[in-house]
């Protein structure tokens, strides 16, 4: 394998360099200094020569920041130095106890410091950086052991992953807390909402279940971000570089990490209570959610003096805000259908402020919640917010309820398209199975239009959206029946582009069975539960008749998988729709193919990254036309690994066990011989 020379180790370190300040411009700092597409092309050009010569990829890369596979599980960890809870305070006069306290135990000491800083609501972290860079990242636990989401950490653009410190010592821990941004939180929760399912009550359970995902990617996508608070070098005395908490904060500024910018240096305890009181308020209008004030005592000497109790520091503690909650009348209970066909009862109740807004709506989750909290039209409800976006029921004032109210049922019918709702033994959610509900179609034609489906080529999400609502699409059968003289009563539907899309949707007739059942949007059937059935039931007559044991039987698939698949097919409407998509020509049955005998029968492909000009399905049918087949993963049984741009740990593993690597244009060659 050709190893780099100087020049190329050099543009590589530059590169890194450039995007690491870019990056710590832009979300740190908040003041960026290079536009997205120069950005876009460093990376480029770096992540290009990580792939052609894999020495050079390091950990402290921007390249490092999304791992490629997701992982199986999170192994428990020790922390090297325990995350103790702070002692809580919930007003003036609990600080000032706290605050007599610790004069006591230091009678020698007169004045002291005190830093205060925004106690921010999200998940603790531990980081560990070892010769400057990040090596582990462990969620706080029980304070003494934690699990190990590094993969997950790195997908934090606030968190470096090289640590900006001339002479840096060999390790270097850093505490803070990594939080939603209150914008994001409300996005993925409208996202939620839109698929119908559970919404995150507050952004630190969104926060929490973020880390925990196995998958970096969805992590990534759900733009954590974090504040440091804490400092620590372990194996020397931490005041060679910081003597006070303020000068650590500082330095962690300096390292490259955000630090809150809220803080204050407070000479007295008084100072402390006015910076309290003025953040009772001016938190409401902040970007992200804080529940109180951390109160330390400056000093680092002072700390050690003081020291710890079994649970907490005795030199800090959190100054918490009283929880908002208020009585509100519940006027009404309606049921929401998502997407996904997902039935959300919600309370409209009798407008009231919370934190800063006007409250009128709140969720109530599901049938599960409504037995709990017995709600019911006309109760008289306390409703929380408490520093939170997602107004919640906390309980219902039953002394308070009117006679004669009724208790609330979940309906058996969908009351949007009246067929029969189910709900899944084990599930707490209520859900509509047909496919034709208008509430569901948007979705469903969304799902039907995408790339691993019937990948029609111009039907956006928004056009898609028109469709329904000038009511000129009921399924997506419908699709089918369209003309260009429909089309271009749309918005911006010129002729020749109504034309094109009529072309796009009679060239997805050609789509396999496989596409087509995937295309259905049946619960729990991916394009590769898809493809598995379609080979065992190799036409939509065969799987519709199944029984859910033979379902089952097959291999991957499984009850749940077997139970959703069965009951798909016995909606009636669902049932109609199979047999107008029969009619429209679409392909409902497998092609009997002759297995080609060619050069390359029975050899095994894989691929990776993106592709110029191929889509991934495209390539693997070209491939499978040879006789070959095509493989997610790469083994010593690969033998040639088909390569694109941004492609991951596959090149570097095929390298190593020597397998042929191929290009897009060396492919096609290949497959012409």
């Amino acid at each position: 394998m050709e190893s780099p020379n100087l020049e190329i180790k050099q543009r590589a370190s530059e590169l890194r360099s450039l995007l690491q300040k870019a990056s710590y411009a832009y979300y740190v700092l908040d003041n960026p200094i290079m536009e997205d597409a120069v950005y876009d092309s460093l990376y480029r050009e770096l992540q290009q020569l990580e792939t052609q010569y894999p020495e050079l990829a390091s950990l402290d890369s921007p390249t490092a920041r999304v791992g490629e596979k997701p992982a199986t599980g999170f192994k428990s960890v020790q922390h090297r130095i325990p995350l103790y809870s702070l002692e809580n305070a919930f007003n003036i006069e609990e600080l000032q106890n706290w605050e007599k306290r610790t004069q006591r135990q230091t009678p020698s000491i007169k004045v002291a410091e005190y830093v205060c800083e925004l106690k921010i609501d999200g998940s603790a972290l531990a980081l560990s950086y070892e010769n400057g860079i990040l090596v582990r990242g462990v969620t706080r636990g029980d304070g003494v052991t934690g699990e190990d989401i590094t993969q997950n950490v790195r997908t934090i653009r606030s968190i470096p992953l090289k640590l900006e410190l001339e002479n840096c010592p060999p390790l270097v821990e850093v505490r803070g807390e990594a939080f939603l941004p209150l914008d994001v939180f409300q996005q993925i929760n409208q996202e939620r909402l839109t698929v119908g399912e559970q919404l995150f009550a507050n952004p630190r359970n969104a926060a929490a279940g973020t880390l925990r995902q196995l998958n970096p990617k969805i992590v990534a996508k759900r733009k954590l971000d974090f504040f440091a608070y804490t400092l620590h070098i372990p194996g020397q005395d931490d005041t060679s570089i910081a003597r006070t908490q303020w000068e650590a904060l500082e330095l962690l500024q300096k390292m490259g990490f955000k630090v809150n910018p809220n803080r204050t240096l407070s000479p007295t305890s008084q100072e402390v209570a006015e910076y309290y009181q003025r953040w009772d308020t001016e938190r409401l209008n902040l970007p992200y959610m804080t529940d109180g004030v951390v109160v330390k005592l400056n000093s680092f000497s002072l700390q050690e003096q003081l020291g710890f109790t079994q649970k907490f520091p005795r030199w800090a503690i959190a100054l918490k805000y009283a929880a908002e909650e208020a009585p509100t009348r519940v006027e009404n209970i309606v049921i929401n259908v998502g997407r996904t066909g997902a039935l959300t009862p919600l309370a409209h109740m009798r407008p009231v402020q919370l934190a800063g807004t006007t409250v009128s709506r709140a969720t109530l989750h599901n049938a599960d919640r409504l037995k709990e909290l017995d709600i019911r039209i006309g109760d008289t409800v306390i409703v929380r917010k408490a520093g939170e976006i997602i107004p919640e029921v906390l309980r219902v004032l039953r002394e308070l309820r009117p006679p004669d109210t009724q208790a609330f049922e979940m309906p058996l019918n969908c009351p949007v398209c009246h067929q029969k709702v189910v709900r899944t033994l084990g599930e707490a959610v209520t859900r509509c199975v047909n496919a034709s509900c208008p509430a569901i179609l948007k979705g469903a034609i969304e799902h039907w239009v995408s790339r691993d489906a019937l990948d029609i080529n111009g039907m956006g999400e928004k056009l898609g959206y028109q469709l329904v609502e000038r009511g000129l699409v009921h399924s997506v059968a419908d699709l089918y029946e369209l003309t260009t003289q429909k089309l271009q009563t749309l918005e911006r539907m010129g002729n020749k582009l109504a034309e094109k899309l009529i072309d796009a949707i009679a060239l997805s007739k050609t789509k396999p069975w496989s596409r087509v059942l995937y295309g259905l949007g049946i619960r729990h059937v991916g394009s590769v539960n898809a493809q598995t059935l379609t080979q065992q039931f190799p036409s939509i007559e065969q799987l519709s008749q199944a029984e859910i044991h033979d379902i089952a039987a097959v291999y991957g698939i499984g009850a749940e998988i077997a139970g959703s698949v069965h009951q798909w097919f016995r909606i009636p409407a669902n049932q109609t729709l199979i047999s107008r998509l029969q009619n429209l020509g679409l392909q409902l049955e497998a092609e009997v193919k002759e297995t080609p005998i060619t050069p390359l029968t029975g050899k095994t492909f894989v691929i990776t990254g993106t592709l110029p000009t191929l889509k991934r399905e495209e390539v693997k049918e070209l491939i499978e036309k040879t006789g070959a087949k095509v493989t997610d993963s790469v083994s010593k049984k690969t033998d040639y690994l088909v390569v694109g741009a941004e492609a991951g740990s596959k090149l570097t593993k095929a390298q190593k066990l020597g397998i042929t690597c191929l290009e897009e244009s060396q492919l096609l060659e290949l497959l012409n011989q």
